[in-house]
């Protein structure tokens, strides 16, 4: 256990910090949690708990029933509520597709799975007159092209997370020539704090969007996927090769 003084001798933002690690315990499947377990979890003394406790509740972050569990106030739904209205999906997808789209000069989009159906919801298309032709909005079979075959995979509901970790050393999904014979894409998944959210793509003309070509967009669309995700509240998976 953690002494109390010493947990909050530097002052305040000690304070804040434990407090913040007793909230942090809460997730799914401990809606609900005793005085011994917030204590077996944080590290920290009952009596050190408890103090910060009284704060968290008047704060309305935290709720002590009479049978003496802890459980969430109302306060971090209120939080939430003002957090997606300020930070919508599209706020945070469509700049990171206008910068996949201006460095590796070919389209960008931003897919969601519909039944058995993918649908195109944002997009940033290439400054260069030969494209391929995809609008916000369109409709595509979920199993052509790159970005179907990771809403696919990373979408099964019975995939475990050793196997997803493990997938993710084949990612970027690359597709040449599937949902259209003179079109290529390269594509990956894009995660939030609950789950599979999209697939992010980068796509063109064949002519351009080369094997070769691929392979060297990979890195950057993978690096930009998981910054996204980040972003969105997930973490990301840590696969051994």
């Amino acid at each position: 256990m953690k002494d109390s003084a010493e947990a909050l001798g530097s002052g305040g933002v000690d304070a804040v910090d434990r407090a913040l690690s007793i909230l942090g315990t809460f997730e799914a499947g401990r809606e609900r949690q005793t005085l011994a377990e917030l204590a077996a979890r944080t590290g920290f003394y009952k009596s050190t708990i408890l103090r910060l406790a009284r704060s968290l509740e008047t704060a309305g972050f935290l709720h002590r029933e009479e049978g003496g569990a802890f459980v969430l106030g109302g306060e971090p739904l209120r939080l939430a509520a003002v957090y997606r209205r300020a930070n919508t999906l599209e706020s945070k997808i469509r700049p990171v597709l206008r910068t996949i789209r201006d460095e590796t000069g070919e389209s960008a989009s931003f897919f969601k799975r519909e039944g058995n159906l993918r649908q195109c919801l944002y997009r940033e298309e290439t400054r260069r007159t030969i494209r391929d032709n995809l609008s916000e909005g369109d409709m595509l079979p979920l199993n052509l092209g790159a970005g179907g075959r990771v809403l696919t995979i990373f979408g099964e509901p019975t995939l475990t997370q050793a196997d997803r970790d493990q997938r993710y050393l084949d990612l970027p999904f690359a597709s040449f020539g599937e949902s259209d014979p003179e079109t290529a894409d390269i594509a990956a998944p894009i995660y939030s704090f609950d789950g599979l959210v999209g697939a992010v793509s980068v796509s063109g003309p064949r002519t351009r969007l080369t094997p070769e070509r691929a392979s060297e967009f990979g890195p950057l669309l993978m690096a930009k996927a998981g910054a996204l995700s980040k972003l969105l509240g997930a973490t990301l998976p840590t696969p051994s090769p």
